[in-house]
């Protein structure tokens, strides 16, 4: 699916997620020092553990900026505190909220490069999100003989020259969303998937270890978040309405 065109609208007060939504924040991550101290004093004491160990002061704003933003938001839907979150988890590093907050699941995924920041949000459902900041020095062919698929390569391969940068990293986002998804690291190797890369088809998974079945219980959606940039939303559902959302202090 493609979800470049995007309106990235402000969320007002009393803001729901229904069950067949799912929610997308956009973050600006270079935001100033009152607003990164009263984010940092949200976050628990492994995260601040963590953001002392950035060595980089630009780092470290930025975990805490993109920490304190999810906090805030999950507790937008839950009616909490963001400092009363707790997290768990899996064995793979995959986050999840500890139970407590209601019979239901509230599902997330956080992602984040440079200066931008993305988490998507929805109930009972795998979801990941991965952006990344286009860059010219990491895009090659060596580089996707080594993560992508036969499939990939050769549709790199067919992408005329001035659009091939942004087609590999238009494939590595998707690719990247669709393991976080499904938060098992790297037990599906990135080349026993194929995923769509060329700007004239749409996003999509086209086959799972050969499964093309499998393939179609997924939703994959392509972002253009900010220019310079490129990501993707991957979702095991087929029926679901994409809402967007700039992150903004309450």
């Amino acid at each position: 699916m493609d979800s470049s065109g995007i309106d990235w609208k402000t969320p007002t007060t009393g803001l729901k997620l229904a069950q067949d939504e799912i929610h997308l924040w956009r973050i600006s991550l270079g935001m100033g020092s009152l607003s990164i101290e009263r984010l940092r004093r949200s976050l628990s004491k492994d995260e601040l553990e963590r953001s002392d160990n950035f060595k980089f002061q630009k780092g470290r704003r930025r975990y805490i900026a993109a920490r304190g933003c999810l906090r805030d938001i999950l507790a937008r839907y839950l009616g909490v505190a963001p400092s009363q979150l707790r997290f768990k988890y899996n064995s793979y590093g995959k986050p999840e909220l500890v139970s407590g907050y209601g019979q239901e699941a509230l599902t997330f995924n956080l992602s984040h490069s440079h200066e931008l920041g993305l988490i998507a949000v929805t109930w009972d459902r795998l979801v990941g999100v991965d952006v990344e900041r286009i860059r010219p020095n990491v895009a090659g062919e060596k580089l996707a003989r080594r993560f992508f698929s036969k499939r990939e390569v050769a549709d790199l391969q067919s992408v005329p020259d001035g659009l091939r940068e942004r087609a590999f990293f238009t494939c590595w986002t998707r690719k990247e969303a669709f393991i976080k998804a499904r938060g098992q690291g790297l037990s599906l190797p990135l080349d026993q998937f194929d995923v769509t890369l060329n700007q004239q088809e749409p996003a999509a998974i086209f086959a799972i270890q050969g499964d093309m079945a499998e393939a179609k219980k997924w939703s994959l959606f392509h972002l253009d978040p900010e220019p310079g940039y490129v990501a993707a939303l991957a979702i095991n559902d087929r029926h679901l309405s994409l809402h967007c959302w700039q992150w903004a202090e309450a």
